[in-house]
């Protein structure tokens, strides 16, 4: 049972940090439809921000915010100067930020070096805990957690404020927005830069127990593509679903049955696809 439990916390943790990098990409396709390929390097460039504020000022906190906030910039400056040059172009805008995502991973690699690095945990939660008769790192708890907390968050922000219905509107239709007087260019940006930060926030929240290192934007990047589908594209709701339900997978998979865990994640989002093509909470 010990085994069991251990694994599931686990998996949450881990679902936690999908969600985060989900729920960013998943609205930026559901409003701008850009598919975003370098989405997975605002997690890689937090991480490694977070890591030098760590460094440099030795409070995990200061990293949090200003990482997030520092790759929200970048975020905001590649939607306004380069991904609106290529409006309702898909082709141009995905071979564009392929081009970012390498830019991206070449800088990282030259800047902070090609050997994995961990983020060091916040004091407070350096030890493990007891649960019942199991011992747990509080850190994965603290990880659950903030992702519980930011995804009622998030909820509450587009289910129950005037921002979140504008959001909605523009992803359901965007000409219609427009002919009610939402600005879908503003929100556009500010959709993005919020993207970003979520990216880059799970960077830092991961750093400490997956590491940065050369290559994890693509690895996060491929597991945040299966979350979005499997949920649905444009739902937060199905942003936390998905990617639950894919850290549980990849947890369990990689813990039973390592010669397939790729099987245990892809498999299972065929047979949602089969049987519903928009996603668990997909719209369209």
């Amino acid at each position: 049972m010990t085994f069991w439990i251990i694994q599931l916390l686990n998996g949450i943790s881990f679902g936690m940090l999908l969600f985060l990098l989900a729920a960013g990409l998943s609205l930026i396709y559901g409003l701008m439809r850009i598919l975003n390929l370098a989405h997975g390097s605002y997690y890689l460039i937090g991480g490694y921000v977070g890591l030098t504020v760590v460094r440099l000022t030795d409070s995990f906190v200061l990293a949090a915010l200003a990482a997030p906030i520092a790759v929200a910039l970048l975020g905001v400056v590649m939607e306004r100067f380069f991904l609106r040059r290529f409006p309702n172009q898909e082709l141009p805008q995905v071979l564009l930020t392929f081009g970012f995502l390498f830019i991206f991973a070449d800088l990282a690699l030259w800047i902070w070096g090609g050997n994995p690095q961990t983020l060091p945990k916040p004091e407070i939660f350096s030890s493990s805990i007891w649960i019942g008769g199991l011992v747990f790192p509080s850190y994965r708890l603290f990880v659950i957690a903030t992702g519980i907390v930011i995804g009622i968050g998030l909820w509450w922000l587009q289910e129950k404020t005037r921002l979140g219905a504008m959001i909605r509107a523009g992803v359901d239709d965007e000409e219609m927005a427009r002919g009610v007087g939402v600005n879908v260019s503003l929100l556009s940006t500010a959709v993005f830069g919020f993207g970003a930060f979520l990216a880059a926030l799970g960077g830092i929240l991961g750093g400490p127990f997956v590491g940065v290192y050369p290559g994890a934007d693509f690895e996060v990047l491929l597991l945040a593509f299966v979350v979005t589908i499997v949920g649905g594209l444009g739902s937060l709701k199905g942003a936390f679903v998905g990617g639950l339900l894919i850290g549980l997978l990849d947890n369990f998979g990689k813990s039973l049955f390592p010669e397939f865990a790729l099987f245990t994640i892809f498999a299972p989002m065929a047979i949602i696809l089969a049987i519903r093509p928009t996603g668990l909470f997909g719209r369209r």
